[in-house]
Parts: C-alpha cells; sequence; structure tokens
C-alpha cells in the first residue's frame, strides 16, 4: 500500500497523507489518511468516513481535521470516485460491491474496529458491512439513511446523477449547484456554493469543471420499485441490517426537509434497536453537512460510548 503524497492530491503541509488499497477485481483504490496527533491516546479508535452515491473523500475535510488532533480518520473513496479508479464494469457501482471492496481496505490496512461515519450510500454501506463483519463497527453515524429510502428523494437523485456537465468557471458550477439543490441548503450564501462546487467537482486539463466521478455511476443507480437501490433490497429488507447494529451506539442525522429519510422512519429507527440518537437538522434537506453545532456534538458522545 502507497502512503506517499506525490502519488496522488495531497500536497506537503496538506493533514493527511494518500493510501491505496486494492479491490478483488484489481482496482485501486484512494483514502485520505489524517494521521492521529501526537496527544491522541494509543488506543483511540480511528474513524472510517464514506461517502455518498456521488461524494468523494472531501466531503469530511472539516470534520476530519477537527477529530484528527485525538484519532486517525480515514476517508475513503468508493470505486469511481475521486482518485479511486473507475470500475471496468459498470454493473459493479452497487452496494454489496462497496462493501466487498471495504472488506478488503480492513485486511489490507490491519485495522481491526473503527467508528464508521457514512453519509447517505455511505450509511448503506456501514448498514451492510453490519450483517457480515459487526465486530469491526465500534459505533456508527448514519448521515440522512435509514433503512427504507423514499421514493421522491431517489427520483430526485436520478434527475441529476451521471448528467456530466461541465462548467468554465468555480462561479458558474456554484450557481449549477444552487439551482439543483437550493432546497436543501435554503440559507447559504454565494461563498458555501462555491465550498460545495470545490467539493463535488475538480477542475480538468481542458480548463473546464467538472464533477469528480465516473459518468458511468449513473447506469446502475436503478430505484427499485420497493425504495431501495439495484444491489439492495427494496422495502422492509433493509431492516435486518439496521438490526445488526444492535448493541452499538448509533448516531441517526437526519435532514429535517429530507425528501430520502423521512421522519417518520428515522423516528422508528430510534425505537427498534436499543443506543441510537437522533439529532435533526433544521431547513436541512438531502443531506446534513456534519459540520452543524448540535451534530458535532453528537459525534463527540457517539465517540465516547463507542469503546
Amino acid at each position: 500500500m502507497m502512503t506517499t503524497q506525490e502519488q496522488a492530491g495531497a500536497q506537503p503541509g496538506d493533514p493527511w497523507v494518500d493510501g491505496w488499497w486494492e479491490s478483488a477485481d484489481g482496482l485501486k483504490l484512494h483514502f485520505r489518511d489524517y494521521r492521529a496527533g501526537p496527544d491522541a491516546a494509543p488506543d483511540a479508535l480511528p474513524a472510517i468516513c464514506i461517502p455518498g452515491l456521488t461524494r468523494n473523500a472531501r466531503d469530511f475535510e472539516k470534520l476530519a481535521e477537527a477529530m484528527q488532533p485525538m484519532r486517525r480518520v480515514i476517508c475513503i473513496e468508493l470505486r469511481g470516485r475521486g482518485e479511486s479508479e473507475y470500475a471496468r464494469e459498470a454493473a459493479s457501482y452497487n452496494p454489496l460491491q462497496y462493501v466487498e471492496d471495504l472488506d478488503r481496505f480492513f485486511d489490507e490496512t490491519g485495522i481491526p474496529r473503527a467508528v464508521f461515519i457514512g453519509t447517505s450510500l455511505g450509511g448503506i454501506v456501514t448498514m451492510l458491512s453490519a450483517l457480515s463483519h459487526p465486530e469491526r463497527i465500534a459505533g456508527a453515524l448514519l448521515n440522512d439513511v435509514g433503512p427504507v429510502l423514499d421514493k421522491k428523494g431517489l427520483s430526485r437523485i436520478t434527475e441529476y446523477v451521471g448528467q456530466g456537465r461541465n462548467f468554465p468557471t468555480w462561479m458558474h458550477a456554484a450557481r449549477a449547484l444552487q439551482e439543483v439543490h437550493g432546497d436543501v441548503y435554503p440559507d447559504w450564501g454565494i461563498q458555501e456554493w462555491i465550498g460545495f462546487a470545490k467539493q463535488l467537482m475538480e477542475l480538468g486539463g481542458n480548463g473546464r469543471i467538472a464533477f469528480d466521478y465516473d459518468m458511468h455511476i449513473a447506469d446502475a443507480f436503478v430505484p427499485a420499485s420497493g425504495g431501495g437501490e439495484v444491489g439492495v433490497p427494496g422495502g422492509d429488507a433493509m431492516w435486518p441490517a439496521f438490526d445488526a447494529l444492535s448493541g452499538k451506539p448509533v448516531l441517526v442525522v437526519h435532514g429535517e426537509t429530507s425528501d430520502l429519510l423521512t421522519g417518520t422512519v428515522a423516528r422508528e429507527m430510534v425505537g427498534r434497536i436499543p443506543g441510537v440518537e437522533l439529532v435533526t437538522v433544521p431547513r436541512t434537506g438531502h443531506t446534513p453537512t456534519l459540520n452543524e453545532p448540535a451534530v458535532r456534538e453528537a459525534i463527540d458522545r457517539l465517540i465516547e460510548r463507542s469503546r
């Protein structure tokens, strides 16, 4: 495994180094490794951050830097995102494959246990991982995702994923994101939208700004009739995966106006297994950023409860 800064996006002075692991089908997959600070306890559990469908490791920059003084934080990039290689077959862009890739990550790094922080798709990967390797999960954060996904949100995602749009400036990119996601973050100003654009996109060699993921991800993203995605059972079939987190501390972060995780499902998650805390972020849709003060406080409590 390579961890030198020169082999991907990190530059001297960045708070992370680049790490790599290899999938079973030979893809070179990337993660940002925020090494624990000198004051961290030797037995401090690492945190594993898993991003959403079209997201990458940059989603967790602020959170990782805040947590880094006291523990190692690893922000992985799923196949086809960021610095990770694109899949040879679009059909492999599915949650069960991501779980297999994550299994290889744990095998190669030798990390025995971690606190999982999963946003949207990353939360689905977390729940499915609890079915196969619950011993690896010391605690879990599910960011605006649950065992049942609302069809309205899934339909909205199909409208923008894989479009392949590109833009001449960061301002153009920011305005385009605001048009699509303005209802999700109604209180953001232009600087927040520019920052969001720099999380989701990259400047290409042709001078254009484009989304930082393989557009073929859209080929595999087919909402199922039961309310799931390809590779994930729809309807109530995902509840056993959530139930597999029983006995572990769980934090559910819910956007008040989310069209993917309803308040009804979020509350049912709290009542279904012990040890679940729910934080609802007001005036926010899918997904909260995890930088909200109330969420940060809840993450501190989750870490404290994860042993």
